[in-house]
């Protein structure tokens, strides 16, 4: 039997390169989500940190300036060149797809793993959160950022790709915000579907955060504060092995 691809591998390489020249600045990225994920990090200075879907860098480059000692995986071979010219030898990288367990990487190797939006293209949290659980050290905390589930469902919905609330279904939308019109598949899943997983892996949730827009959102996109003010569109986890 063939392995399937990973579902949002040919998306990324195309859009790796503008992904990576404006994701320090493009407001969902750079003025909500990252400061909220970020609000959940213990001190890392001199800790071992897993960047689990690094991308082009960007976490990895804050972690490093913070003090922590960083390994990055990431499916895309394009994102992971734009993060090693980003940071150079700092920092070690490997191929790695989340979905399959990482057995290159040591047990209880990790004082922290951190998993930006990354989430959404694992179909089988349970694995990965079990997989999460392995690496850590004990005590390790977990912080990951996700689509909003309540949010997601309605913006799917409002388009007719959402039905039912409770499903899993693998879902997308063209992405314009980079510069180029990218068709981004992911998972939509309810909110137990997200949880629940973590929970029977063994971890016990310590914070959530359903982020607000900052002020520096406000400057850069003044209509799409407004809707984040009222409705989420990402959430924040922190989970403590």
């Amino acid at each position: 039997m063939h392995r399937k691809k990973p579902v949002a591998l040919a998306a990324y390489e195309k859009l790796a390169e503008r992904y990576a020249a404006l994701i320090d600045t493009k407001p969902h990225n750079a003025y909500y989500e990252r400061p909220a994920t970020l609000s959940l990090l213990p001190s890392v200075r001199g800790k071992w940190v897993l960047d689990a879907g690094c991308g082009p860098g960007a976490y990895t480059e804050i972690l490093l300036k913070r003090g922590a000692k960083v390994v990055g995986i990431d499916i895309s071979p394009k994102m992971l060149h734009l993060a090693r010219e980003r940071v150079g030898d700092r920092a070690e990288f490997h191929l790695a797809d989340m979905t399959r367990p990482m057995r290159f990487l040591k047990s209880g190797g990790f004082d922290v793993v951190i998993s930006p939006l990354a989430i959404p293209y694992v179909r089988d949290l349970s694995t990965l959160f079990k997989e999460f659980y392995r690496l850590l050290k004990r005590p390790g905390i977990l912080v990951f950022s996700d689509g909003h589930p309540f949010g997601d469902y309605l913006f799917f919905k409002k388009r007719r790709k959402a039905k039912n609330y409770f499903d899993t279904e693998l879902i997308g939308c063209f992405w314009r915000g980079f510069g180029v019109r990218v068709y981004v598949p992911g998972y939509r899943r309810p909110l137990n579907a997200l949880l629940n997983p973590l929970i029977a892996a063994g971890f016990r949730i310590d914070r959530i955060v359903e982020p607000l827009p900052t002020a520096e959102f406000k400057k850069a996109d003044p209509v799409g504060y407004k809707k984040l003010l009222r409705m989420p569109a990402f959430i924040c986890v922190r989970a403590v092995k």
